[in-house]
């Protein structure tokens, strides 16, 4: 069994260096569409990552009405805790406001003085509202809208926030739907190269697969180099590629975390690595044994 496996390997391994042309472009686009694999799998977590700080910063704060004592306020407040949506509630004060905004203005004299000219305090007592997921402030403000609520609060800020919240998701929603169809257009132009060239071996072939059914040869003897040059061509696809990828990342992490601070890109692969190798092997050999085995199966008769 070794010595038939030996062959068979020892046999595509030639075929598919007698057509190096055709084995070059076929491993191109392999490199391609494993790149495409991994770049995805990286700006999945990356979008989540982000995704996950925004959500982490992101709330909503609601205003009331001068008038508005602060004992409703801070039964409001724990009717808003009772939701399952809401993560934290945070009450705020007109006093600690004012605080709060002379602390981060102290530098700017103009708007200090400005404020002591009004000689009354301009801001609103307020609740801060931090909810689990950015996708859950709507049912908060609907909830803060339909309990009676409304004649005590000045004004909700969420639908200033609605636009950029909506945008963040739209985005994230944006950029998976175009890595799959990406990967979905460029694994079928892999499976065509693929598809050609094990095609072209078979016909280059001919003559030789004819004295091995006149000898006998099982179906399986003559089938497997073919599989083999589409696993052959899968393998150096993933090695080309985990090289081109490493370096790549090497030398973007820094640019990444500009973009997006608190993420370490280089860390992640190599947390990842394995993984990420394990798609490659997957997309990059499972490509190219879907690809021979429909070229078999059409010029193969055996």
């Amino acid at each position: 069994m070794l010595i038939v496996l030996k062959r068979i390997f020892h046999s595509g391994w030639k075929s598919f260096f007698q057509n190096i042309g055709l084995s070059i472009a076929t491993v191109f686009v392999l490199v391609l569409i494993i790149s495409l694999a991994s770049s995805l799998f990286i700006t999945k977590d990356i979008t989540q990552f982000v995704i996950s700080e925004f959500q982490e910063k992101v709330d909503i704060s609601v205003y009331f009405k001068e008038n508005c004592p602060e004992e409703n306020i801070l039964v409001i407040k724990e009717k808003v805790e009772t939701i399952s949506e809401v993560k934290k509630v945070e009450y705020i004060s007109k006093e600690e406001a004012l605080e709060s905004f002379q602390e981060r203005h102290e530098e700017d004299k103009v708007l200090i003085d400005s404020l002591d000219e009004l000689g009354t305090n301009p801001f609103l007592a307020s609740l801060n509202i931090k909810s689990w997921q950015a996708s859950q402030y709507a049912s908060v403000v609907s909830f803060l809208e339909n309990n009676g609520f409304e004649e005590q609060i000045a004004k909700i800020d969420y639908f200033q926030k609605k636009p950029v919240i909506e945008k963040i998701f739209s985005i994230s929603s944006q950029i998976n739907r175009t890595g799959l169809i990406l990967s979905l257009v460029f694994s079928i132009i892999a499976i065509l190269i693929v598809f050609n060239h094990i095609r072209l071996a078979i016909l280059n072939s001919k003559e030789e697969i004819e004295i091995q059914r006149l000898v006998g040869a099982s179906n399986w003897f003559i089938r497997g180099p073919f599989i083999v040059q589409g696993i052959i061509a899968g393998i150096f696809a993933v090695i080309i590629s985990t090289l081109i990828f490493g370096f790549g990342i090497f030398f973007l992490s820094s640019k990444i975390g500009e973009i997006v601070p608190g993420f370490v890109l280089f860390e992640y692969f190599a947390s990842n690595f394995l993984i990420i190798l394990l798609i490659q092997l997957l997309v990059g050999i499972g490509l190219g044994i879907i690809s021979s085995s429909i070229a078999i199966r059409k010029y193969l008769r055996v």
